[in-house]
């Protein structure tokens, strides 16, 4: 069981923690008030934040120095992730998952050290890591819940002074540093007292797991007929959806984790005595398994239809992770069978535990590069034929692989096949990510569809990069009409045969690679048109009529804000 010295009632920690509460929230208000993506300042503001967290939770008076050195871990632990994330940019893929990993990592190794898992190895006892799982749980939702009420009654405080036209309150919420230096200051009050109850906590930890217990039999009937409908109607609901399917599978096998647990409980003793709950437990251990499985098989489908991602590459270790805890589960259901399977399962999670912390900690790193390994398959898939040039993702590579994805495109760009070659430099001389399905064979085929009219080839071709870059705005067909020459270059009208389309107004300058969209500010054009409701179509008769300025007409009735 969990020591009496953890369970003490220690005066201090309530001020200790909303002291820290408010020094840290002040502190990480000031580094990234004005974020301007500097390294150092996400750096010091992950270390202000995640050891500020990590010592609500772990400060006690027992081993001071201690706890006071795991927090102050944590804190550089993660500001070191969060500098290497923010410091790369978008020369690597998937740094916001990398650092998720990290805060996955702060969240496992907590509760390990509460329970004295430096110390104890693998002979921690269960139960106690179990404990400090739960009321770490129930204590920050209880510290949310009171820091939220905290603002309630601030709210209600500042609309009571001012009936009597007193109206520092709202001056002050409005000021960013008292809201950060209030909300960090009463979460942390809330934690430090909730923090001196964990027996009442603890009792308290027992009830949620009743209530999550109660949830065991409904969800794992479900789960159960879910997977035999699945498997006599051999997937192919499934394999159409690959889409959702993953996630949702993932995110049901969590569930039976989870639920599972709650009847399992820290020991035999405190397990739940019912038969229905116990045989609804034993049933969602025995599902975790086939629903990764299943999602395993999901996403192989998809990356065998579109090849590798930093993402997919991602899901491919969350479902390793969840097919171990579901091997595991079988095994010590083997092993332990009816009578003591339970007992097996603790032991499972607590392994399970210390390995995927250090694997969380091993994939926050910058390591490997996912967006490395996901170039070379793409470009390997391209040149070996499984995917033709037409339907290769060009985009993908400038945006979503990092540097060593543009490093492939730049490659291709220069590649003897002159279809792949142009495809290629069409998404190298994106602006900004497409969004859509659509190829890049797709975007130039309705790029070449358009009407151009009477334009020269480098209003054309100027054109025509835009609409690859916002192919919603020509996808059933436009046509570009040209406006004549202003002081920036040439003005055309792009209108759309979509109905939700408003026409575009385009400014290619002498030299122009892309059209610029315009909008009208203060009478002048400066960008994307701001155009009021009015006629659209790309059939419509085009003008320009004098209006303080210029205007857009369509069929006579003006569709855009007067410009000069």
């Amino acid at each position: 069981m969990v020591s009496q010295g953890l369970l003490a009632d220690w005066p201090l920690r309530p001020w200790i923690l909303a002291a820290t509460g408010g020094i840290a929230g002040l502190g990480v208000y000031e580094l990234l008030d004005g974020f301007t993506a500097e390294p150092w300042r996400a750096a010091l503001a992950a270390l202000l934040f995640f050891g500020a967290v990590a010592t609500g939770f772990v400060l006690r008076p027992q081993n001071l120095i201690e706890t006071a050195g795991f927090a102050l871990g944590v804190g550089v632990v993660m500001g070191g992730i969060a500098y290497l994330a923010v410091n790369a940019g978008d020369s690597r893929a998937g740094e916001e998952f990398a650092f998720a990993a990290g805060v996955f990592f702060s969240i496992l190794a907590i509760p390990l050290f509460q329970a004295g898992f430096h110390r104890k190895r693998l002979a921690t006892p269960y139960a106690e890591t179990h404990f400090h799982v739960w009321t770490d749980a129930v204590s920050a939702g209880g510290a949310f819940l009171f820091m939220g009420l905290s603002w309630m009654l601030l709210w209600l405080l500042h609309g009571l002074f001012s009936l009597i036209g007193i109206e520092i309150i709202e001056e002050l919420i409005e000021t960013g540093w008292f809201s950060a230096i209030f909300a960090g200051a009463t979460f942390g009050a809330a934690l430090g007292v909730l923090r001196n109850q964990l027996g009442i906590i603890g009792t308290l930890q027992r009830v949620v797991m009743l209530v999550f217990s109660l949830l065991a039999v409904p969800f794992g009937l479900a789960i159960m007929i879910f997977l035999v409908i699945l498997l006599f109607s051999g997937g192919g609901a499934l394999w159409e959806a690959t889409d959702s399917a993953t996630p949702v599978l993932l995110t049901c096998a969590v569930g039976c984790f989870i639920l599972s647990n709650a009847v399992v409980r820290d020991d035999d003793e405190h397990r739940s005595g019912s038969a229905v709950m116990q045989a609804a437990a034993l049933v969602l251990a025995v599902c975790i398994l086939p629903l990764t499985v299943f999602a395993a098989i999901s996403m192989g489908i998809r990356i065998d239809q579109y090849g590798l991602a930093p993402e997919r590459i991602w899901a491919l270790i969350a479902i390793a992770i969840s097919t171990a805890y579901g091997l595991a589960y079988w095994v010590g259901l083997a092993l332990g069978r009816l009578g003591a399977w339970s007992d097996y399962i603790r032991r499972a999670n607590l392994h399970l535990a210390v390995v995927t912390c250090g694997i969380a900690l091993i994939l926050a790193l910058p390591l490997l590069d996912f967006g490395a390994i996901s170039a070379r398959d793409q470009i390997a898939r391209l040149e070996s034929g499984e995917v033709s040039a037409e339907d290769f993702d060009y985009a993908a590579l400038r945006w979503d692989f990092g540097e060593a994805g543009r490093d492939a495109l730049e490659e291709l760009v220069a590649s003897p096949d002159q279809q792949i070659a142009e495809l290629a430099q069409d998404a190298q001389i994106m602006e900004s990510r497409p969004y859509g399905r659509r190829t890049q064979a797709d975007r130039r085929e309705i790029a070449e569809a358009l009407d151009y009219g009477d334009l020269g080839e480098t209003a054309r071709a100027a054109v025509a990069a835009y609409v690859r870059d916002e192919i919603f705005q020509c996808a059933e067909g436009c046509r570009a009409v040209s406006l004549g020459q202003t002081d920036g270059g040439e003005l055309i009208a792009l209108l759309s045969d979509a109905e939700y389309e408003r026409p575009k107004l385009l400014l290619v300058g002498p030299d122009s690679e892309k059209a610029v969209p315009q909008f009208v500010r203060d009478g002048r054009l400066m960008g994307d048109v701001a155009i009021e409701e009015g006629p659209g179509g790309a059939g419509g008769q085009v003008e320009l009529r004098p209006f303080e300025g210029q205007q857009l007409y369509v069929d006579g009735k003006p569709a855009s804000e007067p410009f000069k």
